[in-house]
């Protein structure tokens, strides 16, 4: 390769490294929310304070296992 050529490449993959790191926080960060929205499904899933046959069908719909009925003691 000729030495302007390897200018282009080089300016070229500077540009890439650029973009590429600013997707990957970008992608890091719409998967902090999902898990975020995760856990807070889940949580609301397991809460016995809400009722049983409605955390039942959310866990179905997400196809999720579903919640373990109260036990009364």
């Amino acid at each position: 390769m000729t030495d302007p050529d390897q200018g282009y490449v080089d300016t070229l993959t500077n540009q890439l490294c650029c973009r590429h790191a600013s997707l990957l926080v970008t992608a890091e960060n719409d998967l902090a929310v999902l898990r975020a929205r995760i856990a807070l499904t889940t949580a609301f899933i397991h809460d016995p304070a809400h009722a049983h046959d409605a955390r039942t069908a959310l866990a179905q719909a997400l196809g999720l296992p579903a919640p373990t009925p109260e036990t009364i003691t």
